[in-house]
């Protein structure tokens, strides 16, 4: 099996909704379309920000179709197959196809609040459930747990398949600490757009972008140049999009960036509840901005 790395600017693509609630897969379509013909490195598929939690089996297997279908090669695909059950991640492992799927994104479990101990275990299933890249998501703001640095080398250590963490604890140390300390093979992803540009300086390989979904084009650019060490010029687009880092997440996420989607014509704003749009403030505030930026909206 030949392995993709999993470097650069990757997306979390949302699921575009239609007025009467069902996956728009035209939507879908032409939003994987735009990624990958504005240069994206790779594209995340049902992590959170697609409100996976909402959707049935059914249109989670669909759109994991629709966009292997269209991707067609071009760029990897990650593949989040979270669950705070460890058994129900081990048998989508053992019965799910995974054809085109590069590597699986898998959070440390949420509400049960795991020890560190617990949540070693459950990655060390996976990892010996699949030949797949794994990669781990810390996000303690929606699991309730943060997975500690010691743990994180741990797995990294002692399994070859468990290749990236996506980072988003927040905490510059313990990533700092992860980059430090980690083995070769194994990469460090930001998983908060705000702190991308901070976070490649350290070491890091990569993010997996929220705002890329609207601005694939601009925050890749601005990837590659801090990958490059061009860090004056990486500095100023990053600086060109930091209030709207902030408003991506005030309504909670992917409201933000689905707002902006839509105002760019791409999208209907919709979400599944318990998710509801924007604010008019927020989105306001966001066109304000997008105007500024000079965006077509």
């Amino acid at each position: 099996m030949i392995v993709r790395r999993l470097k650069g600017m990757g997306v979390a693509l949302i699921t575009p909704f239609k007025s009467d609630g069902s996956v728009d897969y035209n939507a879908l379509v032409r939003l994987v379309e735009y990624q990958v013909q504005n240069g994206v490195d790779f594209l995340c598929v049902l992590g959170t920000t697609a409100e996976t939690p909402t959707l049935t089996e059914e249109e989670k297997r669909q759109i994991k179709k629709v966009v292997i279908e269209r991707v067609n090669g071009r760029v990897p695909i990650l593949l989040g197959i979270s669950s705070n059950c460890t058994q129900t991640v081990l048998n989508t492992l053992k019965n799910e196809d995974f054809t085109g799927v590069d590597a699986v994104l898998v959070a440390v479990p949420y509400y049960n609040k795991p020890s560190q101990e617990g949540i070693y275990q459950h990655y060390k299933a996976i990892a010996e459930a699949t030949n797949l890249p794994v990669v781990l998501y810390n996000v303690p703001g929606r699991t309730g747990v943060n997975m500690t640095a010691e743990t994180t080398l741990r797995l990294a250590r002692d399994f070859k398949n468990i290749v990236a963490i996506k980072e988003a604890s927040g905490n510059i140390t313990q990533m700092d600490d992860i980059i430090k300390n980690k083995p070769e093979n194994f990469d460090v992803i930001s998983g908060d757009d705000g702190i991308t540009f901070p976070l490649i300086t350290l070491g890091a390989v990569g993010v997996i972008s929220v705002i890329g979904n609207a601005f694939p084009r601009e925050f890749s650019r601005m990837t590659r140049l801090a990958l490059a060490g061009d860090y004056n010029n990486a500095l100023t687009i990053h600086h060109q999009f930091t209030e709207l880092f902030k408003l991506l997440f005030v309504d909670g996420n992917p409201a933000g960036v689905k707002a902006m989607l839509s105002m760019m014509g791409m999208i209907e704003n919709r979400l599944r509840l318990p998710l509801v749009p924007t604010r008019i403030t927020t989105y306001e505030q966001m066109r304000r901005i997008l105007d500024e930026l000079k965006i077509k909206c």
